[in-house]
């Protein structure tokens, strides 16, 4: 089994994320030289047979490349997506962050995705749009897909960076509800939980969807991922448990796992600190797989 370490600092982390932050980290990587201007990169359509189209934004560049994947309801453009971006830009490292099928600027239909759907999303990107080994930034449902997709494409898997991993959060939630609860939920054909992350104010998930993602669960069992894993969560994480970070890395058989728990951290991990931290673990999996190579 893999040996979990519990870091709260490394390389004078916290005098790092107190003294001056991204510069602080890199400063020469992330200088913007004079006369030189960053854009953001555009929004391009994947195109696939009989599948709804996916948006994606791409930044070509060195490898081992980064490759964002967002949370349930969320997209590409958030903070922790764009400061990834500007991270790889200044690095010269290529870069993806993309919409799953029913999010963001991709067709398709929000409440008819399954995990399984979204699980050929990311598989579908590894192997059409991404070159070379990347680096999988997984955040919430996205850290669920991340492992997924390592167990699925290892050759294409350089690292991992989980952030609120949700790791079978909703089967296990679910199952977890008292028995008269789950009936109800059953008799009715879907489960409603109040969330503060939606502008209803709620998540609605189908039964279907539910016993679909039975089938992609990962904890029962030891985790086939032998390679560098990082898993960051915050301990005020209302949403999705820290705990659930800590099973991942017993789990997973890689002798390279770190968790590294936020003590004022909530959900979305997306404080300028949180989003630091993020950063300074994609820069530090980069120099120990350049080194490496």
């Amino acid at each position: 089994m893999a040996a979990a370490a519990l870091r709260s600092c490394r390389r004078g982390l916290s005098q790092i994320l107190s003294n001056g932050g991204l510069a602080a980290l890199s400063s020469k990587r992330l200088q913007v030289q004079p006369g030189e201007t960053r854009h953001k990169s555009t929004v391009q359509y994947a195109s696939r047979p009989e599948l709804p189209k996916l948006a994606y934004r791409r930044v070509k560049g060195k490898s081992p490349g980064v490759l964002f994947l967002p949370g349930y309801g969320s997209n590409m453009n958030g903070q922790k997506a764009e400061a990834l971006e500007e991270f790889c830009k200044s690095l010269g490292h290529s870069y993806l962050r993309f919409d799953y099928t029913g999010h963001g600027a991709s067709e398709g239909v929000l409440s008819e995705g399954t995990i399984g759907t979204w699980k050929k999303d990311v598989l579908y990107v590894l192997d059409e749009l991404a070159e070379g080994p990347q680096i999988l930034v997984g955040s919430s449902i996205g850290g669920w897909l991340m492992l997924l997709a390592a167990i699925a494409r290892p050759e294409k898997t350089a690292a991992l960076v989980g952030i609120s991993t949700a790791a079978d959060h909703l089967v296990t939630s679910f199952n977890s509800l008292p028995l008269q609860e789950r009936k109800e939920f059953e008799d009715k054909g879907e489960w409603t939980i109040p969330t503060k992350h939606s502008e209803e104010g709620f998540y609605k998930f189908s039964m279907d969807f539910l016993h679909e993602a039975e089938n992609h669960c990962v904890l029962q069992s030891p985790i086939p991922i032998t390679c560098p894993v990082r898993l960051i969560h915050g301990l005020k994480d209302e949403d999705v448990p820290w705990h659930i970070s800590m099973q991942v890395a017993e789990r997973v058989l890689s002798p390279d796992v770190d968790v590294i728990l936020r003590r004022h951290g909530q959900h979305r991990m997306s404080e300028k600190d949180d989003i630091k931290l993020m950063v300074y673990t994609v820069d530090d999996l980069i120099d120990k797989l350049t080194t490496l190579v």
